[in-house]
């Protein structure tokens, strides 16, 4: 244990304050937090309408019933209910704290106070609605980590329009892999950004995302704060109706008008990867969002009115959703547009400390980073306010739990969190109520039924088995956009336990409860947090003439270094050579994004196949993992068997390599094998 909340951490906690409304109100009385879980999973109607009244959601018509029959997917929730989310954010302006902390790279220091975000976002709806924009058209951005970008997410929710969104360090097909899904009626882009130290003109961008959206009509121009901007590309304006500068957008002085919508009304898209085909764009809802949001935002992380909630994402990412609804609780969120690393790895922390934020969160690779790099968060930044850590995006080992405890500041409460973009939420997470163990998320959350299963569907005790929901959560998706009859949507969550939700992660239950993340059972990509797939991946590189085939698995498992390995197949008299090497980075992060760069490139002879065709990345992965090769996979089932030998020995001189550096021998993460 290396955290024990204090008896007046326990009575200030917003879950305490819940518990005891339960007890007043419903006359409900629970010992501890393993009783309230509990009822919470197994009497969903009582418990989601609890924490309906308790944070008082906002809707123009109430709801008929909580729960229409609990099955998976299908189940239906809050009929009747009319609201929108913009009402919930805007539910009291008169907050002396600013709504939006900013600072970016380049020096640019912004505070947006609540009746300020109120006024622009009720602009560019206004303005939005002027050029035909209405309930249910889908409204894109490609914009970094900025005010802008949230007051576009506000404006466009508020007309009941469907959001979504991808950061500009994406290449144009990774954006229109995305994009072209949905078939939006406007766009919102930023002309460059910067990062690293460097700026990135993205116009050229814009412009042939646009010619490549038919569907686009009007254009939102977003200039980058440096002023260093030349305008529009040539050839841009022919592509679109309407050309619009975010200045004269954002300054109509319109009231906010918020469409009232059903509480399953389509509230944005997000997209989550599979490792085949475009990736699936989830589409969530209002209601769902808004319960969910505040149920995690506030009796979880613990985050109220007067806190200042940064989490450090890419608006690529769902946590950049996540941290926005902070805004939902009356939080003042803190907003940080760059790199972490730039100009040294203080810099977050410096952040943290300048602005006073409270709850502090980020990417697990970011604290692993900056406890190999030695840095001392104590020694470089005022950190007095911080009382709160949260970790996510992949497992936080067990030594990076004691570094946040003995160098940031004895008493902080770090609360990991695992879920994701599926269902923009968590799974498992923490409560300050109870202890923390190091390796170990605190608890299962409120109102998500979660369990780890065997392959066979049963319950596994202090075993490691796969991440299943048993009971539906108003935050899953509705549905993927344009699956028709839902048969893409059953199959990425309910192919292996018919009825169950299967997340793709491996996790543990110790025998005191505490889950434990160990990283994918499936062959899905994770690169800082962010779920890919790898069919954009392969088209990439296979463009590429010397190419003929290629597969990649990302090796992320608790307690190993993540290592992500591309192995290509040269068409023949072509060799990998560095110059080719350097050729399939710089075309994986053109075409993709620089998450999606490999560790390293190998040539091999064949890529594994069924004999349907299929390339076998999972049970590669669990190869490479260090499952025996006989039980991930049946030879007979292959149409080249032969060309698992490779991939044997390339596990057994990666099992060796790994072995070294647990003695202080060299990472496996910088060999080349």
């Amino acid at each position: 244990m290396i955290w024990e909340p204090t008896d007046a951490v326990r009575s200030r906690a917003r879950i305490t304050h819940y518990m005891n409304w339960l007890q007043r109100q419903r006359g409900l009385s629970f010992d501890d937090y393993d009783h309230l879980w509990r009822w919470s999973v197994t009497d969903l109607p009582a418990f989601w309408a609890s924490i309906w009244d308790y944070f008082d959601v906002r809707a123009s018509v109430p709801y008929d019933r909580v729960l229409v029959e609990a099955r998976m997917p299908g189940a239906v929730w809050f009929p009747g209910a009319r609201l929108n989310y913009v009402d919930q954010v805007f539910r009291d302006v008169s907050r002396s704290q600013p709504a939006i902390v900013f600072r970016d790279e380049g020096g640019n220091r912004v505070d947006v106070s609540w009746n300020d975000l109120k006024r622009r976002v009720a602009s560019l709806a206004a303005t939005l609605r002027s050029v035909g924009v209405c309930r249910g058209d889908r409204v894109v951005a490609y914009m970094p980590n900025m005010p802008e970008t949230v007051i576009a997410f506000l404006a466009v929710a508020s007309l009941g329009a469907v959001w979504s969104v991808c950061s500009p360090d994406m290449g144009p097909v990774a954006v229109l892999d995305r994009f072209r899904q949905i078939a939006p009626k406007a766009m919102i882009a930023i002309d460059r950004y910067r990062y690293g130290g460097k700026h990135y003109d993205r116009r050229q961008v814009v412009s042939h995302l646009l010619r490549e959206l038919p569907s686009v009509n009007t254009l939102v121009r977003v200039s980058d704060r440096d002023g260093a901007s030349d305008g529009v590309a040539v050839g841009e304006v022919q592509t679109v109706r309407n050309l619009l500068e975010w200045a004269a957008a954002t300054s109509t002085g319109a009231p906010l008008d918020s469409e009232q919508v059903p509480f399953d009304h389509p509230l944005w898209i997000v997209y989550s990867s599979g490792t085949t085909g475009l990736p699936k764009p989830i589409v969530q809802g209002h209601g769902g969002i808004v319960l969910e949001h505040l149920k995690l935002i506030g009796l979880h992380n613990d985050i109220d009115a007067g806190d200042r909630f940064h989490w450090y994402s890419s608006t690529a990412w769902v946590m950049w959703n996540i941290q926005v609804s902070g805004l939902l609780a009356g939080a003042t969120i803190c907003l940080y547009d760059g790199s972490p690393g730039w100009p040294d790895s203080g810099t977050l922390w410096r952040f943290v400390g300048e602005t006073g934020t409270t709850f502090f969160g980020a990417g697990a690779a970011f604290f692993t980073g900056c406890m190999k790099a030695g840095i001392e968060p104590a020694d470089i930044a005022d950190l007095g306010r911080l009382r709160a850590i949260g970790s996510t995006g992949s497992p936080l080992p067990p030594e990076a739990y004691h570094w946040i405890q003995e160098h940031v500041r004895p008493d902080v409460w770090l609360t990991s969190i695992s879920g994701g973009t599926d269902l923009s939420s968590a799974f498992v997470g923490g409560v300050p109520i109870l202890p923390v163990f190091a390796g170990e998320i605190q608890c299962r959350c409120l109102g998500a039924k979660v369990d780890a299963f065997d392959e066979a569907g049963a319950s596994v005790s202090d075993a490691v088995g796969e991440l299943v929901c048993t009971e539906p959560m108003p935050s899953m998706p509705l549905y993927f956009w344009n699956d028709e009859g839902g048969a893409r949507y059953r199959d990425s969550y309910f192919d292996m336990y018919p009825g169950v939700w299967r997340h793709g992660d491996w996790i543990r239950f110790t025998p005191r409860g505490g889950p434990v993340i160990y990283g994918r059972s499936d062959a899905t990509i994770n690169r800082q947090g962010i779920r890919m797939g790898t069919s954009e991946l392969y088209r990439a590189v296979e463009e590429l003439p010397e190419i003929v085939d290629s597969l990649a698995v990302d090796l992320e498992y608790l307690g190993r270094e993540s290592y992500m390995p591309l192995f290509v197949v040269m068409r023949p008299g072509c060799k990998l050579t560095q110059e080719l090497k350097a050729r399939i980075t710089e075309r994986i992060r053109e075409a993709l994004s620089s998450r999606h760069v490999p560790n390293a490139i190998f040539q091999v002879d064949e890529i594994p196949r069924t004999l349907s065709g299929k390339k076998l990345e999972l049970p590669v992965r669990k190869l490479l993992l260090g499952q025996p090769v006989e039980k991930v996979v049946n030879r007979d089932s292959m149409s080249n068997p032969q060309s698992l030998s490779y991939f044997v020995s390339f596990a057994e001189r990666l099992a060796a390599t790994q072995g070294r550096a647990r003695d202080g021998g060299p990472d496996p993460a910088n060999q080349q094998t």
